[in-house]
């Protein structure tokens, strides 16, 4: 099977200022669809400043319903420029329901398909909890006019499970918009520590099931709206792996960046037949992971 898709990734910083930032998120997107990607990925909640180092009840007031404002906004984008949009939105579902969702636009601009952000965090900085309710949509690959696409959010990466979901679901590749940054206080040797786990447990994804990733961060600095001096340096690093781990393309970690990679989608098929993950996997013997924790004193 020889099918390729040229595939692009926006990495921005963002303000408070929700025209500006989503300005800037439109020149990004045209860049790449002017460099001939037909599938464009957005990092995670991008229309904005990343609120959830707070809890504010006030912030609310950023969601929007699905289909809305923005999200036919981005629609008739991706209809106009004819590629494949994943964009990162703050849902509001209904009165006092909130989701952090991924929506999935086709050529034709209309709405392929969503997912809601399944593992929610609750870390300093990062108080997702207060406003999002885990997604019910389940582990679902998006069917466009690209490919069946596995799309995930941020602290999903970290989960093999997602991602191992989504691969036997029929998925040809794995999308993660994504918000992590580093907090002032980490060292150096921290800072390197996490942005390597953070990239090499996305490329164990890529190698364990043998398919393409696309991981979309934020960059910049972002200052805590209460206390001075404090805040959260996302450290960028977004890149495009392709099915045995190999890096495609990378952006730096403190600058923005139209990252572009062309994907191989065939090569899914060569490298399984090669390394048969997929044949050799013990379903009769897998039964603890559906447990909590397994104590076996």
């Amino acid at each position: 099977m020889n099918r390729t898709v040229k595939a692009g990734l926006v990495q921005q910083t963002c303000s408070d200022n929700k025209e500006a930032t989503i300005a800037k998120t439109i020149t990004g997107i045209r860049e790449a669809a002017g460099r001939g990607a037909e599938l464009v990925v957005l990092q995670e909640l991008h229309t904005g400043i990343y609120f959830c180092q707070t809890e504010d009840p006030s912030n609310f007031a950023r969601a929007e319903s699905i289909p809305g404002p923005t999200s036919e906004r981005l629609g008739a984008l991706a209809g106009e420029l004819g590629i494949v949009l994943v964009a990162s939105l703050f849902e509001k579902r209904a009165p006092g329901l909130y989701h952090n969702t991924a929506v999935v636009f086709d050529r034709d601009g209309i709405v392929a398909g969503m997912y809601r952000k399944m593992h929610i965090p609750e870390d300093p900085g990062f108080n997702e909890k207060f406003y999002f309710a885990p997604g019910d949509l389940g582990f679902k690959p998006i069917r466009t006019s690209v490919g069946l696409l596995g799309v995930l959010v941020c602290w999903d990466q970290w989960y093999p499970e997602s991602a191992r979901l989504m691969a036997l679901a029929g998925a040809e590749m794995l999308i993660y918009p994504t918000a992590i940054g580093w907090v002032p206080e980490d060292p150096d040797e921290e800072r390197a520590r996490q942005r390597e786990a953070w990239q090499i447990v996305q490329r164990g994804h890529a190698i364990a099931n043998h398919l393409p990733v696309i991981a979309a961060n934020r960059v910049g600095f972002e200052a805590h709206p209460t206390r001075p001096g404090e805040g959260i340096l996302f450290f960028g690093s977004s890149f495009i792996a392709g099915p045995q781990g190999e890096i495609l393309a990378q952006a730096p970690t403190d600058r923005e960046e139209v990252l572009m990679a062309e994907l191989d989608l065939g090569r899914t098929e060569e490298v399984r037949r090669l390394w048969p993950f997929f044949r050799d996997r013990r379903v009769d013997a897998y039964n603890g992971l559906l447990e909590r924790y397994l104590d076996f004193g």
